[in-house]
């Protein structure tokens, strides 16, 4: 399997970072291309949320990638990225965080980071870009969200040094995208993923999808990143699109 290398094209304002990278990789940029903006005026998360970037209060990345891997695994791309992301913020920042299944980075149960995986149709065949957007500066969310964000700036004791976590960051994507590539590859980024996150192991949550709703304990993943979940009638529940929120106790 090949390492991937990391080429970083910086922009001041784009209205997505994943939307440059989709129209690059179209046009047959190679694995590794690193979209940066200092702002985006249409950012996006899941579900086509809007995703506020104003200029310099954050990291905005997106990198392509065209796995060679069956793509039953794909989507363990946005569990490998959460993994890369905790680690950068650790290294460059001396910050724990927690990883909430699936997408997002917290701390203290608030959203410091989202991670929007898209697969694109190609002329060299389907790739995926992964988008990354890390809160730095207490100016990144607007005030009335503040019981749900969070920023580095807010919860770290020094200032965030963008181009040292956007250095951090691709030298973590590349290591684990480069372990997803091995033969147990699933069973690593799964494990890792397990050690960073509360969510893998006895969270009791509350699960949406559709109409459907339900209460359960968490119980670890799938080989395919699914989460699973225990009801309270003892049912294995499988979970791979849906809306999780932890319950609190009372």
């Amino acid at each position: 399997m090949g390492k991937l290398t990391p080429q970083v094209l910086r922009f001041d304002s784009l209205p997505s970072t994943n939307i440059e990278a989709a129209r690059r990789a179209i046009e047959g940029a190679a694995e590794g291309v690193c979209v940066v903006a200092e702002e985006q005026t249409s950012g996006r998360g899941r579900l086509q949320r809007h995703w506020i970037s104003p200029k310099g209060a954050g990291l905005y990345f997106s990198i392509i990638l065209r796995p060679r891997f069956a793509q039953s695994a794909w989507p363990l791309l946005t569990l490998m990225a959460a993994v890369a992301v905790h680690d950068a913020l650790l290294d460059s920042c001396s910050l724990e965080t927690d990883i909430k299944w699936h997408n997002d980075i917290l701390v203290n149960e608030k959203k410091i980071c989202g991670i929007l995986a898209e697969t694109v149709e190609t002329p060299m065949g389907r790739s995926v870009v992964v988008g990354i957007g890390i809160n730095l500066r207490e100016g990144s969310f607007p005030e009335a969200l503040d019981e749900l964000a969070t920023s580095v700036e807010g919860v770290s004791e020094q200032p965030p040094d963008l181009d040292v976590l956007l250095e951090a960051l691709i030298h973590s994507m590349a290591r684990y995208y480069q372990a997803l590539q091995q033969p147990d590859g699933r069973e690593i980024i799964a494990r890792e993923w397990c050690q960073r996150s509360s969510y893998s192991q006895g969270k009791v949550i509350r699960v949406s999808s559709g109409s459907e709703k339900f209460l359960g304990t968490t119980c670890g993943l799938e080989d395919d990143g699914a989460l699973r979940v225990e009801t309270g009638e003892g049912e294995i529940r499988i979970v791979r699109a849906a809306e999780v929120t932890a319950v609190r106790s009372r």
